[in-house]
């Protein structure tokens, strides 16, 4: 009996959000998913909700950015089939004077975009590249391409994601291995951002704010790409917003 495909999504954190959707996404196509995540419960309630779908799911705790935990996960996705996706989806924001911004906030962004991404690219592609086949995918944000006033942590930390795709994409696509960089630009309507600001559903209107499960859809059909037309980075945002 041939082997389950896996999809590895690192970054799930409460279900309306990018992770758990794209975790949905996968798990409705077949394929038996591991997510990851920081915090038990809002993990356990992911997985509770694709299983009474009728998903294949498991669950995991840890840190992208501890080298074991990421090997670990990798190689959790790996026993469960034949692992086919790997999305990095973690890691936070914060706004910060530059004359305040403390070392070790620096350090703690960059550990959770840029580190934790290239671990989990590097673990994946370890187990991709002698298949010849498989696809990595890195969660970017518009800090990805330029640092805006009070974000110096978070926009270093996501360009250098950016360059870690840029890379495996040249070394990696020749063997076989779709790497794809997805620049977010804009507010998802999930539950991180609209916990913080529940008018903002208002204010931006229908469709002002980005859709978690159209982002999902995104990395869906990055996946299914023919591989003479595959997309290094792509783009999503609001209609409305400006660019």
């Amino acid at each position: 009996m041939a082997q389950k495909n896996t999809a590895l999504i690192v970054g799930v954190g409460a279900s309306e959000g990018v992770g758990g959707a794209t975790a949905r996404r996968f798990a409705k196509e077949g394929f038996h998913v591991v997510i990851v995540g920081r915090t038990q419960s809002k993990v356990d309630k992911v997985a509770a909700e694709i299983r009474v779908a009728g998903g294949s799911i498991d669950a995991l705790v840890g840190d992208a950015a501890v080298e074991e935990d990421a090997a670990r996960f990798v190689a959790a996705a790996d026993a469960g089939g034949t692992l086919q996706v790997a999305v990095h989806n973690a890691g936070n924001n914060r706004r910060d004077s530059f004359l305040d911004l403390q070392r070790a906030d620096f350090e703690q962004l960059w550990r959770e975009h840029c580190l934790g991404g290239f671990l989990i690219g590097r673990e994946a592609a370890r187990r991709m590249v002698p298949r010849g086949s498989g696809s990595i995918f890195f969660t970017g944000a518009s800090g990805s391409l330029r640092g805006r006033a009070g974000f110096a942590a978070f926009a270093a930390a996501k360009a250098g994601l950016r360059a870690v795709s840029q890379s495996m994409a040249r070394e990696l696509g020749p063997k076989g291995i779709h790497v794809a960089h997805v620049v977010v630009d804009g507010g998802i309507g999930g539950a991180r951002l609209l916990g913080r600001a529940p008018q903002l559903a208002d204010e931006r209107g229908p469709d002002g704010l980005l859709s978690y499960e159209a982002i999902a859809d995104t990395y869906w059909q990055l996946h299914n790409q023919h591989r003479s037309a595959w997309t290094q980075e792509i783009d999503l945002r609001p209609w409305v917003e400006s660019f």
